[in-house]
């Protein structure tokens, strides 16, 4: 961006009006305008209107197969000839469910109206006919001249004329479009800006524009204005987006460029792409199944009944008249009879296939997200953030994560970086040592900082401790004072006087901290204009000319600036370490540059963000020159980024070093502890960053990502195909060599020692220590539970899942960009995977947003695994829309992500509660919904299948038709509503202490084709003991005064009856949590079936009046309906007691030791299982040790392995990587006693057997 007045380059260069994809427009001519016929500004997000509501809302609910079906069920009962049923048993839960749909689309879109109006009515001051006249959003045109004043949101995309700030600056708030609040700087032409607010020049203002088609790039604008036979460059810099406000500017002046749906806010609004969860896609496959089970229902009844009335039924017609259409032959009328009764059986029975139950799986994901965004322990008082569940439709998919894709800056990490150290000429600065020992100190809360009062502009806040470094400064060292004049000039912060003081707005925290240390040292930026920097030096002002800007981006890695004063012009630059040293002068400041490289590794190993600074003096005659070349370049339509890059490839050359910044970024709070306990739930996670891979190496070892105990942490570096595949090969030949020898879950022999709790002690030794070493107290002692309670193998049992997130033996993988790029390769891409989905941990880094995106996409395809993906960056966008579930963090970098995102949280540490809490409830909460609602539909729907054995497979139905239409509405729909939003098997805390009772939902073990089968046959069984008892006791049966009881509708009530009951209980022996709505609904629901009976046969009518009060007059019935029950539920009974003493679960077993031990209290036993030692690699708020970075250059990062005589020779003839190493001695032989390893933040491991108590 050159800060001159482009020159007239010449028509040639700038005209591109013969391009079919250009935008042409004239400004304040809407005749020349119109016959383009762009959009205007009227937007319209809704769908319906008071007309097209009913029709189109209706086409869109029939288009979803389950409401289609019903539709057609409805249309054939009402053919007198087919149905038995009234049409009301289908119509009722059909219009219940159209109408609850059709009102929630309603007010969805009332809502979106409301908006749309509100926008479309906001008031614009528009020039007509060199008059400013007011008028809605909505009459605006495109290259209509627009006013807008301070505070005032943006109406359409304009090109800015003019402002009242100098040199045609204006500042914007962005955060209707990314969610950044700080203020972004946007500035005119100079030739434009000489017009001011006169409306008489901006009324006459006749400038044409040619630009790029509407599209949805924020940060990307292409065009060029021709005014006054010159053209001019328009980039983004010089354009207002709709949906921005005014800031700090009393006006500004623009010509509509993009209206209403071509602007870029309107472009970025498309839909995002639909998700939908692993047990939506089964449903839909299992609904296909009950079809096909009701077809083969009724295709048997249809021959049955055939065959029953042609052996039968036709003798019988003076009784049971066949109907008029039917043949009077004997085989032609019972084949119609019998095709007619297919249709019938298929309305009888069709409440096998649920339509309440979309209904009902909406109401509780509707809930559960209530649950989420209520969650007190997930709200960040720092900020004010709750969590938020932005859809509803993915909750229990939380509960069946197997991958986790996160970013690392803002997301493990802060974002809040703080300078911490640096370099200058060869010297580092920022440890404080010991006068007495020259040892470096480490430095804590009570460590006192520098006093910088002596700076009237220093900011109280700033903290910085080696006091050599302000020393330097004083004294007026040369290099120093050069060293933060480029940190006070190279850069796009904006000043502004807040209350008196000066406050920076930064476009990205690492500018704001750099500005500010050159500020709090004296050297105080404080301000710009377009053509000028104005700085303080040690109270001195200084003034610059600013003559160009070479902007930041993700592929220079680098920005600098131009600046001339007293004469002198020079180049100040500050990027990627690797970019600047590549363009270092050949063959100068070897010694400068050779130390500044240990400096930098040295930084980077400690976990610091870095950033080299370098300059270079320009003559005169060689920037002119260079001047005219960019110009040339910047007015380009044609790859006008690339020639610009190419420009500055030429300039920022032959640089000389002047030093590296090292900025902090702390770790949040309590992400060692979440990636520890999601680790143990067998959850893998995967660091995708843009940082260099030393620092994110050590970010690795901070937040337990890596660990010392792993065999080995591979890192993928090649630049080219041919070095990736070696090195593949390499890694895994050495895994195959690890695993040969030491196979995965070996380990040491287990001394067990009896304890007072009546569990056993479990002692598992470091390599390297002697177990009889006294361990410091650890966090949470590991009890393991005697055979009593962990016999059997089953899929929840200790055995099945004993080792599988063992440290030991494990390997981590760092894959640099470059590489990733070869990695994702086809021919790679199966060695790759083959490679990593060996390793505990995955780090990439220095990757772009779309190999983010491309990663998440290959596990998604190859491993059909679910995957999440957190980041709080707009780079983590694609990344969070390729994966099942996209989680953004509010944070420091915008909103970008978490407006892309499905759910919101504050910090990391909070995903662990919204996975192993909220997902895994939700997860078992609807699979025990699933199970229960399958249950109570066959038990209820094959009743009418039994019967027809009796009743000449005629289509009679078992039930009254009322009670038939109302059952799954209100009989039995609150109870499982209940159990699906309150249900738990065990406490919040306990979730989170035993992270493996997360493990069942990565396969699927709560719902699956198995376990829908065994409701459903539990359900045929079910019914058919419900149907056969009562038909038994009361067919031929009488009362003691003797009369008949064996009439049809006696024998409905009491099996409907019965049913309830039946369903009632089921419901409490699957609740465990019982709350105060689980006994109104369970409980209330049995006691309305009796009123609405009562209600309905007696107020109303009905045609059962009377038999269920006969019934409950009988001790007939109590005793039917006892024998029912008791053979029903003797077995459920009976197998789940022996499943919860054979096969019991973690969470069975978690209860029943929580209910001995409140019967029994003990003692508390420390355990002797200790965590594994800390790395002694640190990261970013942890103390260092000499050698630490150089440690993790060199590559060597072997961990010493358990037993590994037996794999030496074979790892050692492997290149490479593998080098011999003393073997360990056994861990159950006696060593010298080592010193205790200080406490590790991170849980201790945890079989799924063992349990902390």
């Amino acid at each position: 961006m050159c800060v001159d007045g482009a020159a007239d380059m010449g028509k040639s260069s700038a005209r591109t009006h013969g391009q079919e994809n250009d935008r042409r427009i004239k400004a304040n001519n809407r005749e020349y305008n119109a016959q383009f016929r762009y959009a205007n500004n009227y937007i319209k997000t809704s769908k319906y209107s008071i007309i097209t509501f009913l029709p189109l809302n209706l086409l869109e609910q029939f288009q979803r197969l389950a409401n289609f079906y019903f539709l057609c069920l409805l249309v054939l009962q009402l053919i007198p000839a087919i149905s038995s049923l009234t049409p009301i048993t289908t119509a009722i839960p059909l219009i219940g469910v159209l109408a609850l749909t059709a009102v929630k689309d309603a007010y969805d879109d009332f809502q979106r109206h409301q908006n749309d109006s509100q926008v479309n009515h906001r008031r614009a001051k528009t020039l007509r006919n060199l008059k400013l006249v007011e008028e809605k959003w909505a009459s605006v045109q495109v290259g209509d001249v627009i006013r807008l004043e301070n505070d005032q949101f943006v109406a359409a995309d304009i090109l800015l004329l003019s402002s009242s700030e100098p040199n045609g600056l204006c500042y914007i708030e962005t955060a209707e479009l990314d969610g950044e609040t700080n203020l972004k700087c946007r500035q005119c032409l100079s030739e434009t800006a000489a017009m001011g607010q006169d409306d008489a020049q901006l009324g006459a203002f006749d400038g044409e524009i040619v630009c790029e088609k509407p599209n949805n790039l924020l940060n990307k604008f292409e065009g060029t204005l021709s005014w006054r036979e010159q053209h001019f460059s328009l980039d983004n810099d010089k354009i207002l987006l709709r949906g921005c406000v005014l800031r700090n500017t009393s006006w500004c002046y623009g010509v509509v460029v993009f209206a209403g749906k071509d602007t870029k806010l309107m472009q970025n609004s498309g839909k995002t792409k639909f998700k939908r969860t692993s047990i939506d896609r089964l449903l839909n496959f299992l609904i296909i199944g009950i079809v096909f089970f009701l077809l083969s229902m009724c295709v048997f009844c249809t021959v049955a009944c055939g065959v029953w009335e042609w052996l039968v039924g036709q003798y019988f017609q003076s009784y049971l008249p066949w109907d008029t259409l039917v043949p009077s032959e004997p085989v032609p009328g019972a084949i119609v009879i019998a095709f007619l009764v297919f249709f019938s059986y298929a309305i009888v029975m069709n409440t096998v296939v649920p339509i309440s139950l979309y209904v009902s799986v909406e109401v509780i994901r509707f809930a559960q997200s209530f649950l989420i965004n209520w969650d007190e322990k997930m709200y960040y008082e720092k900020t004010g953030t709750a969590a938020k569940a932005r859809t509803t439709t993915l909750n229990e998919e939380l509960g069946q994560i197997q991958y986790i894709f996160s970013d690392k800056t803002g997301t493990l990490t802060q974002n809040i970086m703080t300078f911490n150290k640096c370099s200058i000429a060869g010297v580092s600065y920022g440890d404080v040592v010991d006068e007495n020992t020259g040892e470096t100190i480490e430095l804590t809360d009570s460590t006192e900082p520098l006093d910088f009062s002596f700076n009237p502009e220093y900011e109280p806040e700033f903290k910085f401790f080696d006091g050599s470094l302000l020393a330097a400064v004083k004294r007026g060292d040369q290099e120093v004072h050069d060293f933060f004049r480029l940190l006070a000039l190279c850069h796009t912060v904006m000043p502004e006087q807040k209350n008196g003081r000066l406050e920076y707005q930064a476009q990205s925290p690492d500018e704001s901290a750099l500005v500010s240390a050159a500020r709090n040292f004296g050297f105080v930026f404080r301000g710009r204009s377009p053509n000028s920097i104005t700085i303080e030096v040690m109270g001195e002002k200084e003034e610059y000319e600013l003559l160009c800007i070479l902007d930041f981006n993700n592929v220079r890695k680098r920005m600098s600036v131009i600046l001339r004063k007293d004469g002198e012009i020079r180049l100040y630059t500050k990027g990627a370490d690797n970019v600047i040293y590549d363009r270092l002068k050949p063959g100068n400041q070897a010694d400068i540059r050779s130390k500044t490289q240990e400096h930098l590794n040295k930084f980077a190993g400690e976990g610091l963000r870095t950033l080299a600074l370098a300059w270079r003096p320009l003559d005169e005659r060689g920037f002119t020159e260079w001047k005219r070349r960019h110009q040339q370049a910047a007015l380009s339509m044609d790859d006008r980024d690339e020639k610009l890059d190419a420009i500055y490839e030429e300039i920022e050359k032959d640089l000389l070093l002047l030093g590296v910044t090292a900025i902090e970024d702390k770790l949040q709070d309590g992400v060692p502890e979440t990636i520890a306990n999601l680790s143990m739930a067998g959850i893998k996670i995967w660091v995708l960053t843009g940082d260099k891979q030393e620092t994110a190496i050590n970010i690795g070892y901070s937040c337990q990502l890596l660990t010392d105990d792993m065999a080995e942490v591979f890192v993928i570096d090649g630049t080219s195909y041919d070095d990736v595949d070696s090195q593949l090969s390499k890694c895994r030949d050495g895994i195959r060599v690890v695993n040969t020898f030491l196979p995965h879950g070996h380990s040491d022999p287990k001394p067990q020692n009896d304890t007072a709790n009546g569990g056993s002690v479990v002692t598992r030794p470091s390599p390297g220590r002697s177990a009889n070493v006294k361990l410091n107290a650890p966090a949470v002692s590991v009890v393991t539970f005697s055979n009593e309670y962990v016999s059997g193998g089953g899929p929840y049992s200790a055995e099945s899942h004993e080792h599988t997130n063992d440290d030991s033996n494990g390997f981590a993988i760092v894959v640099n960009g470059h590489s990733l790029v070869h990695c994702l390769h086809p021919k790679l891409e199966e060695k790759f995977l083959d490679v990593v989905l060996q390793c505990r941990s995955v780090i990439c880094c220095r990757v772009t947003p779309l190999q983010k995106a491309m990663v998440v996409e290959l596990i998604k395809k190859s491993r059909k695994a679910v995957t999440l993906a957190i980041g709080d960056g707009a780079n983590d966008v694609s990344m969070i829309k390729a994966a099942h579930i996209g989680v953004g963090i509010s944070g420091q970098e915008g909103m970008q992500a978490v407006l892309s995102s499905d759910y919101s949280i504050a910090q990391f540490r909070f995903l662990q509660r919204l996975l192993l809490v909220h997902g895994r409830w939700s997860y078992y909460r609807m699979c025990k919904f699933l199970r229960y609602f399958f249950y109570k539909n066959f038990a209820f729907t094959v009743c009418h299948f039994w019967f027809a054995f009796f009743c000449g497979f005629s289509a009679q139905t078992v039930f009254d038709e009322m009670f038939i239409s109302v059952y799954n509405l209100f009989y039995t729909s609150l109870p499982v509503l209940a159990l699906g939003v309150f249900e738990q098997d065990v406490s919040d805390a306990t979730s989170l202490q035993f992270p493996k009772l997360y493990a069942p939902g990565h396969t699927s073990q709560l719902f699956n084709k198995t376990e829908f089968i065994k409701s459903t046959l539990h359900g045929c069984f079910t019914s058919l003991v419900l149907f056969l008892i009562p038909y038994g006791t009361y067919k031929d049966g009488l009362a003691p005064d003797g009369k008949i009881l064996s009439d049809h509708m006696l024998l409905g009530s009491v099996v409907a009856t019965i049913l309830i009951i039946d369903n009632t209980t089921q419901i409490a022996l699957d609740t465990t949590y019982w709350t105060v709505f689980n006994h109104i609904t369970i409980w209330g629901s049995l006691v309305s079936y009796f009123v609405l009976d009562y209600f309905y046969n007696y107020v109303i009518g009905g045609p059962y009046v009377g038999s269920l009060t006969v019934a409950l007059t009988q001790a007939t019935f109590w005793f039917t309906a006892v024998l029912t029950m008791i053979i029903l539920m003797l077995p459920v009974v009976s197998w789940r007691l022996a499943c919860s003493w054979m096969r019991p679960t973690l969470a069975e077993r978690l209860r029943a030791s929580l209910r001995r031990r409140a019967a029994h209290p003990q003692p508390r036993t420390p355990s002797t299982k200790r965590a594994r030692r800390r790395s002694v690699r640190s990261g970013y708020a942890f103390a260092h040790q000499e050698g630490f970075g150089r440690l993790i250059t060199s590559g060597k990062i072997m961990k010493r392995i358990p037993h590994m005589d037996a794999a030496v020779s074979a790892l050692a003839a492997l290149p490479g990587k593998f080098q011999q190493r003393p073997a360990t001695p056994p861990a159950f032989e006696t060593s010298p006693p080592s010193p205790p390893s200080p406490p590790s933040p991170r849980a201790p491991k945890q079989d799924l057997g063992s349990v902390e108590l």
